[in-house]
Parts: structure tokens; sequence; C-alpha cells
């Protein structure tokens, strides 16, 4: 039985998991992301699924979950244009940790519309052609993928945008009707980084090269010194929200000094 044929073994109702996403919130703030994840898979019912692009984010995350060998499913969305060293890295991970990690792909006949309608690489022409790709090489495959899940897992962390800058711990997603768990939210990319040499953890080499935030790879660049790490990202637009579309829609909390001065303290914590 594969990832997408499994359902939630638990059914919910919205309010009760919009209420279970709030208390989670609240309650593992003060805990190790290791804790945090252990928490949310014996509090939530059903099918829980992480999303790795491979950043080092997602590995420290796919770290955690394979040592304390939780339930969560893995899953990755292969827009079919990824670097060399993406699916390198993705090989050696199951290696490594004894997982299989989903690939999900874009719908073929949307794909090959697309490629008649903008051409190959007709994502740098517009934002419309540009955005247009990543609905159906991204945010219409993660749909699909999270279809009967109660949970998702993220990668996503507070200060790797001033977009992403509310993000939280735990929120209800009402696009997808499904928690939406980041537990890295808190820490610094310092810390991560930091984590994942202490564990030795395998990272993808592009982020040794410059490259901040590893996407497509026609859509990604080294950052320049100064440059925020999203920079990298469709960077022939303007400076906007730097974003695909998967997390475009997030409740938010703002972070308190508290969970700042906790980040890089809790990230030293053993493997």
């Amino acid at each position: 039985m594969t990832i997408l044929q499994r359902q939630s073994e638990a059914s919910a109702s919205v309010a009760e998991l919009a209420a279970l996403a709030a208390a989670l919130n609240t309650s593992l703030v003060d805990h190790h992301p290791a804790e945090r994840l252990k928490r949310l898979r014996s509090a939530v019912g059903g099918r829980i699924v992480f999303t790795t692009s491979f950043g080092v984010e997602g590995q420290v995350i796919l770290h955690l979950i394979a040592e304390n060998d939780l339930q969560i499913d893995l899953a990755t969305l292969d827009t079919g244009r990824l670097f060399p060293e993406t699916y390198a890295l993705w090989a050696e991970a199951e290696q490594r940790y004894g997982r299989r990690i989903t690939a999900i792909y874009p719908d073929a006949t949307q794909l090959e519309s697309l490629v008649a309608r903008h051409g190959i690489n007709g994502f740098y022409e517009s934002i419309d052609a540009r955005q247009a790709c990543c609905q159906i090489c991204k945010v219409e495959p993660l749909g699909r993928v999270l279809t009967g899940a109660t949970a998702w897992v993220t990668g996503m962390r507070a200060n790797q945008s001033r977009f992403r800058g509310r993000t939280p711990l735990s929120a209800f997603d009402t696009n997808r009707d499904i928690i939406k768990f980041s537990p890295l939210f808190d820490w610094s990319r310092e810390a991560v980084i930091a984590f994942a040499r202490q564990c030795n953890i395998p990272t993808n080499p592009l982020h040794e090269a410059g490259y901040a935030s590893i996407g497509c790879a026609p859509c990604t660049r080294a950052v320049r010194p100064g440059e925020p790490e999203r920079a990298g990202r469709w960077w022939w637009e303007a400076e906007t929200k730097k974003e695909c579309g998967l997390h475009l829609d997030r409740g938010g909390i703002a972070q308190s000094a508290s969970t700042t001065a906790f980040r890089d303290a809790n990230s030293r914590k053993p493997c």
C-alpha cells in the first residue's frame, strides 16, 4: 500500500484539528524539535506527512524522524528539474536512514499543456508563467500527497525571510484543513547547520557553494554576501514574497524573545 492509498486512522472535525493545532503550538514551544515531533505523533490520529526538498532543514528533520522511528510518511515533490546534487543526496539519505522517500510528480497532461503554452523555460518571461509552473509542479502535487492526512510537517523557519517571520510551530492550514507543523520554526540557520554537523547528517554540497535555499535548478542561484537566504530563488523577480505557493496560507504568531533565545541553546542537545 502506498503513501497515497493510506487513509487517516482517525477522523477529527475541522474545529477539533484547529484546536489541537493551537494547543500544540502553546504546549511544545519549549521543547527540542525531536520531542516536538514525538509529541505531534502521539497527539495526532491518522497519517502525518513530512515533505522535504533536501535542504539542510529537511535533512535535520528527516534525521529526527528516522532516529526516533516515528511513523511519519516521507515525501518529496520531484519537479523533474532538481539539481543533480539533490538527486544524489536523496539516494544517500534513503541509504543512510533506511526509509523510502516517496516521489510525487506533476500531472503529465498539465505539464505538457504548460510547456506548450509558455515554452520549456517560460517561467523567466512573466510572474504569471512562473506561478503557473509552480502551481502545476509543486502546489497541485502537494495537494495529492496531503489528501487524507491529518498533519503536515515542514522545514519552515521564521528567520528564513521577512514573509516567513511569523511562522509558528503549529497552525491550522485553512486551505487544506490540516495541521501544519514546523519543528524548526525558532531555529536560526546557524543552529540548524551546527546540529547537522554535530550529528554527521548528510547535506547538499550546494550549501557550501552559497546556495542557502535550494529548489529547482533553473530557478535557484547562490546568494551573494549580505543577501537574505531566499534571495537566490526566482532572482529575476522583484523581491516580494519569494514563495512558490506551498506556504501562502498560514496562520501566524509572532516570535517572542524567549523562543529566540531558546533556538540556539537547544540546538546543542545530543543527536
